[in-house]
């Protein structure tokens, strides 16, 4: 039988030299070669993409994976004859990858202008060595998208430009507003510009003259207002009326500036919303006291905005470990190098998922320790018996648990003391034996009498065990 004759359905008994040298066939069929470009492995997929037979639909699939393979398809410069139209076939990925290859042809620019996907003439857009024919087309295009794909072009005629900065779609002329290149005429007719979003674009520019920066304090949109707040280069009395805004996100934006003036730390520390707060929370200049005093906020908001930073001082750390919110409590009780004072109080927590991660800390003590091994919560006990400082007393104790889900966590602790040990091996459930019988220390006479465990999971663990 040839590759030709092979029926798709029996692919899977090819194997892998099989299906490679298949894909490979000069008279593999356009079936066969459907079947194989969904084999597992990347090799077969690749020769799929570069034989002549493949199917133009299976190449468009091929295409994100095998650009390189598809667009050197020795079958593809007939394709072109037969179906000039193929490439419409191609869902977006493919013509995407295919577009990103150095020196892409000209005639798959020309399919990917005429693609019905805006996806692809955005792409298209993108090319840096697109002729400036295209690009103007595409400057036209029905779709937003590819008109924005333009104007963030590194480089755009002046005419073109000007046309972007009016277009109908908000979205296009705010990439025109972060453009570096637009004359003072374009910049200021978008400083006007009927859309907030544009007009925040333009307040974000670094090289904003000053006049722009005047007209946009006066906007009336709280956003733009907020996007101005942030900036250093505005004169002190404007700064200032924006950090007082009535408008809260006005107020917390003008607390993420570089810099500011030591009288907004206080201000805001007493600002009646709690997103200014947290805004000052966040800040890198906020002194420990002020982080102290922050920690015990009655709004939550402004607790977790603590929760952000990489450091806080202890007094924080306590504040925020009596916290109402659980997950602020576990976030403190999983952090590194909490106090003492906080370990203490987190040992009397009311949440057992606290106490479980307190267990295991390498830091909590053989008291702490010792402390939770008797906890009403066997999850917590759990673990204790789990952790790796857990001291030999503590584990024995742990051993005579009533909860055999506690027992069975003893039952596998490295450092388990002989005696402990001893006792486990006899325990009455079937789960603790099991355990102990899987261990590699366990001693000669202990090995002999799980042995003749009356549970056969038992004795088949035993004799697994070298």
């Amino acid at each position: 039988m040839t590759f030709s004759e092979l029926d798709p359905r029996s692919l899977t008994a090819l194997g892998l030299e099989g299906a490679l040298e298949a894909a490979s066939a000069p008279r593999a069929t356009a079936e066969l070669l459907s079947g194989l470009s969904a084999h597992p492995d990347a090799r077969v997929r690749a020769r799929v993409a570069a034989h002549p037979n493949t199917p133009p639909e299976v190449l468009g699939l091929l295409a994100a994976a095998f650009p390189r393979e598809v667009l050197g398809n020795p079958g593809v410069p007939l394709l072109r004859l037969a179906r000039p139209g193929f490439l419409n076939l191609f869902p977006s990925e493919g013509m995407t990858a295919l577009l990103g290859l150095p020196g892409v042809p000209g005639w798959v620019l020309d399919g990917a202008l005429r693609h019905e996907n805006y996806d692809v003439r955005a792409a298209l857009a993108a090319v840096p060595e697109l002729p400036g024919g295209r690009v103007a087309t595409l400057a036209q295009d029905a779709g937003w998208q590819v008109r924005e794909a333009v104007a963030k072009r590194a480089q755009l005629p002046e005419p073109l430009l000007r046309q972007l900065a009016a277009d109908d779609d908000y979205d296009v002329r705010k990439a025109v507003a972060a453009r570096e290149d637009l004359p003072g005429d374009v910049l200021r007719t978008l400083v006007a510009d009927a859309h907030g979003m544009v007009r925040a674009g333009v307040a974000r520019r670094l090289d904003l003259p000053l006049d722009c920066l005047l007209t946009l304090a006066t906007d009336a949109d709280p956003d733009v207002l907020a996007t101005l707040a942030r900036r250093l280069d505005l004169p002190g009395n404007v700064r200032d009326w924006l950090a007082g805004h009535e408008q809260p996100h006005v107020r917390a934006a003008a607390l993420q500036a570089w810099r500011v003036p030591p009288r907004w730390l206080e201000r805001a520390e007493n600002d009646a919303d709690p997103d200014v707060r947290a805004a000052l929370a966040r800040r890198p200049d906020a002194d420990e006291a002020l982080l102290t005093r922050l920690a015990g906020d009655e709004a939550e908001t402004v607790r977790r905005a603590l929760l952000e930073r990489a450091e806080l001082p202890d007094g924080a750390v306590l504040a925020l470990a009596r916290a109402p919110e659980a997950d602020i409590r576990i976030h403190i009780a999983s952090a590194e190098g909490i106090p003492a004072q906080a370990l203490a109080l987190l040992l009397e927590d009311p949440d057992p998922s606290v106490r479980t991660i307190l267990a295991v800390r390498p830091d909590l003590g053989a008291a702490g320790r010792g402390r939770l091994a008797t906890d009403p919560n066997a999850e917590v006990r759990r673990a204790v018996a789990y952790a790796d400082p857990t001291p030999g007393d503590v584990l024995e104790r742990l051993a005579a648990d009533p909860h055999a889900g506690v027992r069975r966590a003893v039952a596998v602790h490295p450092a388990l003391p002989a005696q402990t040990l001893a006792r486990l091996a006899a325990d009455p459930d079937e789960g603790v034996r099991l355990l102990a019988a899987g261990r590699a220390d366990l001693p000669g006479e202990l090995r002999a009498a799980l042995t003749s465990d009356p549970d056969p999971s038992v004795r088949a663990e035993i004799s697994s065990v070298d």
